[in-house]
């Protein structure tokens, strides 16, 4: 890349030129309005009262065949997000074992419980087609698959069938046996239509797994009248408790007198989910893989929604805040108290590591919500974020990340690989926040990286404790000593001879 960096929007736009050079012209085109840069709009955000950049950028389109995508599948988003944490049902990987094992234990979703006897989160249940299963259909094994599960798991609280790209190609009708079965063991036996060959990526699979949700879960049973609701009840819906993240968002809820009474669907019981039309309130952290849900809850039984954001000191204020005021100043006054509680811990944090990390350029590419929701946490250490985008992004959630980006920033939808490692060696920040795919060779491009699908194996990164786990591992990988001894031999300055000892 022959351009020197300048963090500016015009250095941005070149970059975007540079890039698209290299492609045909059909497929520069294409991708032209997939890339952009964050520019000072009119639009001013009412809470904060500063003006939003409009990121502008074409999304949700089907990635261009051929060239290198990072998304998943609709069975990714629906197996392997929302429905795969929770965590005392049995989910069966409906087709031939590598979807299932692909998806094995990936995303640490911590939970409570023994597994094999009530919890079932980081085992592979598959029903293993085989090509006689694909010639004569797999109805009959999946029934004699459930059978089983019930044998050798009798504690658990329902099945979910979830359907890998053959059972859409043959046909297989896994409604009619979800039925069956649930008159003969009496359980929530619950079918997800998210082959992976559907819509443009996992995102899909999210809503399908959010309407399987509706329909099969909520579907007008009452199984607990009995529960006892109150006036301060909520659920915490879209975190996945990676690496502990609810468990730290619970305690913040709970210290301000609020009640969590769902926490789905990372440390979700399938009772959560069912008793979650009873709450005052759904809070909902990712707000593009269960806005879904929280739509129809507010349609259907009048439920408010509100999204929040526990990452970084300044989020947390102002969330713990914005939920206050739906239940009045008693919470409002609780809120204040949690704030200032916390306050010493994060001047501590801050002034540990501020000066550490104070001018440092991150660009992240992730999923969900993390391309936006981290950005606050980053500059509350004094890092600037030079580069943001999603991997299955909607207009919406780019209309939300204007709340957070500054003029200049580069924007991009579904990067390709080949976009992305000239972003990085073009702009050179000394920060990348990514996934697992391109850790490695941003590594090898001499540049710190941190896994921000699942932390590293680190966190929790959500609330004040998670902060300061989360400014730790920024600075132990920017500030790590290796990076000073990445040079090539040949480039590096010849040593001096080594005395030669007296004789």
């Amino acid at each position: 890349m022959s351009l020197d960096y300048e963090n500016d929007s015009g250095f941005h736009e070149k970059l975007i030129e540079e890039v698209l050079s290299h492609y045909p012209d059909k497929t520069a085109k294409r991708r032209k309005k997939h890339l952009n840069v964050a520019k000072a709009g009119d639009e001013v955000d009412a809470e904060e009262g500063k003006a939003l950049s409009e990121c502008d950028v074409k999304s949700n389109i089907k990635s261009i065949p051929g060239v290198m995508t990072i998304r998943g599948c609709a069975y990714a988003g629906s197996k392997g997000v929302v429905w795969g944490p929770v965590k005392d049902m049995v989910h069966i990987s409906h087709g031939p074992v590598g979807c299932g094992q692909y998806s094995w234990s990936q995303r640490r979703n911590y939970y409570i419980g023994t597994t094999g006897i009530d919890t079932f989160v980081t085992m592979q249940f598959t029903s293993d087609f085989q090509e006689k299963d694909i010639v004569f259909g797999g109805d009959k094994k999946l029934e004699k698959v459930i059978d089983e599960i019930q044998a050798l798991f009798p504690l658990n609280n329902g099945v979910t069938i979830q359907s890998e790209c053959p059972i859409g190609l043959i046909g297989d009708d896994i409604e009619a046996v979800s039925r069956k079965k649930k008159k003969e063991i009496n359980k929530t036996i619950v079918p997800v239509r998210c082959e992976g060959f559907r819509g443009v990526s996992q995102s899909l699979g999210h809503h399908i797994a959010n309407d399987a949700i509706r329909d099969w879960v909520f579907s007008g049973e009452d199984k607990h009248a009995e529960f006892e609701t109150g006036p301060y009840d909520v659920n915490i819906i879209g975190d996945y408790n990676i690496g502990g993240d609810a468990w730290a968002s619970r305690i913040l809820l709970e210290e301000m007198g609020l009640r969590v009474v769902g926490n789905w669907s990372g440390d979700a019981t399938l009772a959560e989910i069912e008793r979650a039309p009873k709450a005052r309130l759904n809070l909902i952290h990712c707000y593009r893989s269960m806005n879904y849900i929280c739509r129809h809850m507010e349609e259907k039984y009048g439920i408010a929604w509100t999204e929040y954001n526990f990452f970084g000191p300044s989020q947390i204020e102002a969330s713990l805040r914005k939920i206050a005021k739906h239940f009045g100043p008693e919470i409002e006054a609780n809120a204040e108290a949690v704030i200032a509680k916390y306050r010493p811990l994060v001047d501590a944090v801050i002034e540990r590591f501020r000066p550490r990390l104070e001018g440092k350029t991150v660009m992240l590419y992730v999923g969900g919500l993390r391309p936006r929701h981290v950005i606050t946490a980053y500059e509350d250490l004094g890092m600037e974020i030079v580069g943001t985008g999603y991997e299955f992004g909607h207009n919406d959630d780019y209309q939300r990340t204007s709340h957070y980006v500054k003029n200049g920033t580069l924007i991009y939808d579904d990067v390709t690989g080949y976009e992305l490692e000239k972003f990085i060696e073009g702009i050179r920040p000394d920060l990348v926040g990514s996934g697992i795919k391109e850790k490695y060779p941003v590594q090898k491009m001499g540049i710190p990286f941190r896994q921000m699908h699942s932390w590293d194996y680190s966190g929790p990164y959500h609330g004040y404790d998670g902060f300061a786990i989360f400014a730790r591992d920024m600075d132990l990988a920017i500030n790590n000593p290796v990076w000073g001894l990445y040079d090539a031999p040949w480039k590096k300055k010849q040593p001096l001879p080594l005395p030669i000892a007296a004789e």
